[in-house]
């Protein structure tokens, strides 16, 4: 049986991806995006989709977003000022796009009564790291943009909630996502610049640096099997628990009035 889902973002590069895997599993979506980077023609597709609803917002208007999210089961919470550059420049920008947004996020799920939230957080929030590869117990260091200081902040806020509000959460990592619908960044610079002249590449440092990338449905396959898997475990513990606690009434009943007693166990 299908879920809804909402998508914050959902038409950027990651967000229009994901909203099409979800489509694709039989999923009912909706979409949230204010197009200020997002464009509107990776999500035609999904747009011809009648379990897709498109809700053209900013996640600065609460109201808006807190109808948005009205029957949600799970929030994949994707939108973001993702540009590191100019964070020095628009301080406020990082500060509302993503920490205040994020919140936003959390009260309009609050309201709603949904407490499950998938969130895109980045690497940057490990500074200047020390080791590589760079585990995910790694202590955090200074941080060295605004956006992951950000980021860190909302993944503050959102374990923060589900201490307070039982909220349950899957906090990613990204770093260097590549694939369909990728439209900036270094790599895309290196592209059209071998594209117009495929003798020279202008690189910043000495041109040994090292980087690992991710594509970007390897990146939403690492989403959905998380997502399902936690899902998937948490409804088999339930049941568990349930079947223990109904053989152990069943047991007691059958003591006193002597009928027979199957043996229970879990398939699962």
């Amino acid at each position: 049986m299908g879920r809804r889902f909402v998508v914050t973002g959902c038409a950027g590069f990651i967000g229009s991806n994901l909203v099409d895997r979800l489509l694709a599993s039989g999923h009912e979506v909706i979409g949230v995006d204010d197009f200020s980077t997002g464009q509107r023609r990776f999500i035609a597709l999904a747009l011809k989709d009648p379990r897709f609803r498109l809700i053209e917002a900013d996640l600065l208007d609460l109201p808006a977003l807190t109808k948005a999210l009205a029957g949600a089961d799970l929030v994949f919470h994707l939108a973001a000022n993702a540009d590191v550059r100019f964070g020095t420049e628009q301080p406020r920008k990082d500060l509302e796009q993503n920490t205040i947004a994020t919140f936003n996020v959390l009260e309009a799920m609050r309201a709603n009564g949904v407490k499950q939230i998938a969130f895109a957080s980045t690497g940057s929030v490990y500074g200047d790291a020390r080791v590589f590869p760079t585990p995910e117990e790694a202590p955090f260091p200074v941080q060295t943009s605004l956006y992951g200081a950000s980021k860190l902040a909302g993944e503050g806020l959102i374990g923060a909630y589900c201490e307070g509000y039982g909220f349950r959460s899957w906090i990613f990592r990204f770093v260097s996502i590549l694939g369909e619908r990728y439209t900036h960044g270094h790599v895309f610079d290196f592209y059209r610049q071998l594209r117009s002249d495929p003798t020279r590449l202008r690189v910043l440092g000495n041109g040994k640096q090292r980087k690992s990338y991710l594509y970007v449905q390897d990146c939403i396959d690492a989403m959905l099997v998380a997502v399902y898997l936690a899902l998937t475990l948490y409804r088999a513990r339930l049941e568990e628990d349930a079947l223990r606690r109904h053989s152990a009434e069943y047991r007691e009943y059958a003591r006193h009035t002597g009928f027979l007693v199957p043996r229970l166990r879990s398939t699962k």
